[in-house]
């Protein structure tokens, strides 16, 4: 199942790709994530990171661990990866929009029966991403 999520960021593109393009951030705009750890790639096609998980769910406990494959890093706009526990694809797709600003586009596949958690995902992850970026243009 494929949904995609769109929303408009209150700071320039670079900025957004600087957030994002730091491993150490993830965990402040992906749902359900508490740390990672990526490897001694970082932030480029291939790497591997640990997450640990933030909260329990139906699936999974709480502080259990997940391993996420960056995929595909085209800076500064695109960043796709793959978290193998969950056999969730994701691809978040920048674009800059009018007024310093960026359009977000965050497209996440995964198995049927996930049914509709990838959509409330896409959303709640992009809302997290818009409430930072909006913090920090009110500094």
């Amino acid at each position: 199942m494929v949904s995609s999520f769109r929303q408009e960021l209150l700071a320039p593109p670079e900025d957004v790709w600087a957030f994002v393009s730091e491993p150490y951030h993830f965990p402040d705009w992906w749902p359900g994530v508490a740390a990672v750890e990526p490897d001694r790639r970082g932030f480029a096609e291939g790497a591997r990171w640990q997450l640990r998980r933030a909260e329990p769910t139906l699936f999974r406990r709480a502080h259990g661990a997940a391993l996420l494959v960056v995929r595909r890093v085209e800076v500064p706009s695109l960043f796709s990866f793959h978290v193998v526990q969950d056999r969730l694809d994701a691809e978040l797709a920048l674009t800059p929009a009018p007024g310093d600003r960026t359009r977000a586009q965050l497209t996440i596949r995964a198995p049927l029966w996930r049914l509709g958690f990838e959509r409330s995902l896409a959303r709640d992850a992009l809302g997290r991403l818009h409430a930072l970026c909006q913090t920090a243009a009110g500094l």
